[in-house]
Formats: structure tokens, sequence, C-alpha cells
């Protein structure tokens, strides 16, 4: 899952070695926490939100086929 959101984001980014995910095991299933640098977090946030929900969206449709919850971070 890390290298799969990892290569969205860094697609979606002007600089892609600014990247960090970082995946763990919480108390309610997998987390998944995004980092990018200041000047792409509109870019990875989207209009309204809808770039995080549409990952949050396709991270949860992966993790449900597999049997596990996940939950996608943005993290400043």
């Amino acid at each position: 899952m890390k290298e799969f959101i990892e290569y969205i984001v860094k697609n979606l980014v002007d600089s892609p070695d600014n990247v960090n995910v970082n995946c763990y095991e919480g108390d309610r299933g997998m987390v998944v926490e995004i980092k990018v640098g200041s000047q792409d977090i509109g870019k990875v946030v989207g209009k309204k939100g809808s770039t995080i929900n549409a990952l949050r969206t396709i991270a949860m449709t992966v993790c449900a086929r597999l049997g596990r919850k996940v939950r996608v971070e943005l993290v400043e």
C-alpha cells in the first residue's frame, strides 16, 4: 500500500523528492501518513478536498478487498 500511495502522490506534486509516506498499524487498522512540501499541499488536497478524498477512496477500496481498514492522513 505504501508504494502505491507514494507513486500516486509523487506524480501529483512538483517536488516528488519531498514526498514521504509512512504506514503503520493503528488500533483500528492501517494508517497511511503522507508528508509533502508546503508548496505542494494544495495539489494533494485538491479543490474542496477532492484529490485527497479520491486517494482515500482508492486506498479504502484496495484494503477492503484484502479485508483490512485503512485511514489516509495528510501530515504537515
